[in-house]
């Protein structure tokens, strides 16, 4: 089971983003610029520390959210999509004329189970 998964679409534009910039990481923002987005940033250009949680990895690309934040997701399965437009982020889609988002739903009661128990 995960807790973050990505729509094909969104899949290609991360191997386009992989191909260009190498190592890549996924961190879901907390609130500045794009609001709650998912952002893209190449590996190091996104400083990580121990309030930063690991909770999966999408098209070789580990997914990380801040624990406050997670709190707040705690119960929900994300799901990266990408949409035409430009986020005021950083993030790398932005300047394709795109950008990610999430779409999220409650996770089921094995889900739910199955992630309390770690």
């Amino acid at each position: 089971m995960t807790r973050v998964d990505i729509t094909e679409r969104a899949a290609e534009i991360v191997k386009q983003l992989k191909a260009r910039h190498g190592d890549l990481i996924f961190h879901q923002s907390g609130g500045c610029c794009d609001g709650s987005a998912p952002m893209l940033f190449e590996k190091g250009d996104m400083y990580l520390d121990e309030s930063d949680i690991l909770l999966g990895e999408v098209e070789g690309v580990k997914f990380y959210m801040n624990q406050d934040q997670f709190e707040y997701w705690k119960h929900t399965h994300l799901t990266i999509d990408v949409t035409e437009g430009r986020g005021a982020s950083f993030s790398l889609e932005i300047p394709l004329g795109l950008r990610f988002l999430i779409h999220s739903r409650l996770l089921t009661e094995a889900e739910s189970s199955f992630f309390n128990s770690k």
